[in-house]
């Protein structure tokens, strides 16, 4: 085993549960050896530690010498995944599977090929229930070399079946990986660089996708095959801004979690993705009483895994749409309540975030700041976007937050760093490429307002209001109103009222014509 991370041994033994640590307990004392009582006592001393401190490990566990304690780590570590895995065997089919092709590898080297050869053919058909195309293959290959051994007697044909179905089985995974491949390469695209800015970008990622899709029909796909290519279909139109098709394309991911059942258990996080993908598509329709219904089906995940990494997911992505709620309704004011707990559960998973996700909170909490009108938390909460040194994660965030940032030093009155800050970003915008048509007139406008007559203000509001809403209708400068509801914020001014007063009327209104 490679050698540990100073701390991965003690970051495994926090992340367990109360049932998992009595479970490794109860497995670690089946034997009563010293080398066992060693490396429970280890365990005992790491559980007890809030810091890792090597240190005060050696001062605690007393029966281990510093010679000792790197093989005693790793040997603790080992047992500890081990008692994990049967803790979580009935849990997860693919666990369960790769273990009977363990027990089938053990029985044919024993010399026992037909008992090695029912295990395998017990354990097939549950791969194939679970959709497990990758493990199907293992199973199928493994009965391929046992019949190759020509010593079992079998049917004639069971060798021309075993070869087709391998055939099959390759050509289902390898279109499987093609569409896989591509939906993670536009993500990391999206990560990069957002929603397509213009023509050009519209071009590289149109030519991209289309040299990489494979030929299919979707009647002959496998489910996996269905599932990453919805994947795929949802990224690309997401960049492309066509909300639309992003949204049948996510529902249609989600449909299929709801006609096979079995897929929920086999591969939850993309279950979990899959609404979350859905819910971002409903957002950018503004459908809100659909949004409201996916919502609830995703809250009902909430903390009923008992896996974390589901419920880091549920955590994350239920957040971000409560929030996504209160945007739709103009309830800002109400969504500071989500604010507390966020922190707290981000401050708990400090080590398991990645910063992409935890750069998306903080512009969502800027936003409701700004929404309810407290620009000084508005402001906090930007700096830390502007302040993190990879500006190549998330560069629309970046660049929204900074244009954020000046219209929130505008409402708190502090023209003295209006002009500083107007450069700053103007300068960060052209260095980004970023710099687009909305961006170009409120830099421009902010710009101006330390020589308007306080008579003219509310007029050069309603003039840019008018030039934004002639740009809106462009292609690709939909963009930025993804991020911020500017005209809204301009309306405020010129009715003098707080914006998410101007949001939440917009709201009924659209609520209202639903209804007649």
């Amino acid at each position: 085993m490679p050698k540990l991370e100073p701390d991965a041994l003690f970051y495994l033994i926090k992340s367990l549960t109360k049932s998992e640590k009595r479970h490794f307990k109860l497995y670690a004392k089946r034997t009563n050896s010293e080398r066992d009582a060693k490396f429970i006592q280890l365990f005992d001393t790491l559980d007890q530690l809030k810091e890792y401190d090597e240190k005060a490990v050696m001062e605690r566990a007393i029966g281990i010498k510093p010679s000792q304690l790197s093989n005693t780590k790793a040997h603790l570590y080992r047992q500890i995944l081990k008692s994990l895995r049967l803790l979580e065997i009935n849990q997860n089919a693919d666990i369960e599977i790769r273990e009977h092709i363990d027990y089938a590898r053990v029985l044919y080297n024993k010399g026992l090929y037909r008992q090695s050869l029912k295990t395998l053919e017990r354990i097939k058909q549950k791969a194939i229930e679970h959709h497990e195309d990758t493990l199907h293959l293992e199973i199928v290959d493994f009965e391929k070399l046992i019949e190759g051994q020509y010593i079992t007697h079998s049917m004639e044909n069971r060798a021309e079946s075993l070869s087709r179905e391998a055939a099959s089985l390759t050509g289902v995974i390898s279109r499987t990986q093609e569409f896989s491949n591509l939906s993670l390469s536009l993500y990391g695209l999206y990560l990069k660089l957002g929603s397509v800015r213009n023509e050009s970008d519209y071009q590289v990622v149109n030519r991209f996708f289309y040299r990489h899709m494979p030929k299919y029909e979707l009647s002959d796909l496998s489910v996996n095959e269905k599932l990453y290519l919805f994947q795929s279909m949802v990224w690309f139109h997401y960049i492309v801004q066509d909300f639309v098709r992003c949204y049948r394309y996510a529902q249609a991911w989600v449909d299929l979690f709801h006609s096979y059942a079995e897929l929920k258990t086999a591969k939850p996080d993309l279950y979990i993705k899959g609404l979350h993908n859905l819910l971002a598509a409903l957002f950018n329709i503004q459908h809100y009483e659909k949004f409201k219904e996916v919502l609830k089906e995703l809250e009902s995940l909430e903390d009923k895994s008992g896996n974390e990494n589901l419920d880091i997911l549920t955590f994350l992505y239920t957040y971000h749409n409560r929030i996504n709620l209160h945007f739709m309704e103009g309830r800002f004011t109400d969504g500071l309540t989500l604010i507390k707990p966020i922190e707290a559960k981000m401050e708990s998973l400090d080590s398991k975030l990645d910063h992409h996700r935890i750069l998306l909170f903080y512009y969502k909490i800027a936003c409701l700041y700004f929404g309810s009108g407290d620009n000084k938390n508005a402001v906090k909460y930007l700096n830390r976007i502007i302040n993190f040194k990879d500006v190549n994660l998330r560069e629309d965030i970046h660049c929204f937050a900074r244009i954020l940032n000046i219209i929130a030093h505008y409402e708190l009155g502090n023209n003295d760093l209006l002009e500083y800050q107007i450069k700053s970003t103007y300068r960060f915008l052209v260095k980004m490429d970023n710099l687009q048509k909305v961006q170009k007139e409120i830099i421009k406008w902010l710009r101006k307002t330390p020589r308007m007559l306080e008579s003219d203000v509310r007029g050069e509001f309603i003039a840019l209001k008018d030039r934004l809403e002639e740009i809106v209708s462009e292609p690709f400068e939909l963009r930025p109103y993804l991020y911020l509801d500017i005209i809204s914020w301009l309306e405020s001014k010129i009715e003098n009222v707080p914006v998410q007063e101007v949001i939440r009327r917009k709201f009924l209104h659209r609520k209202q014509r639903k209804m007649l």
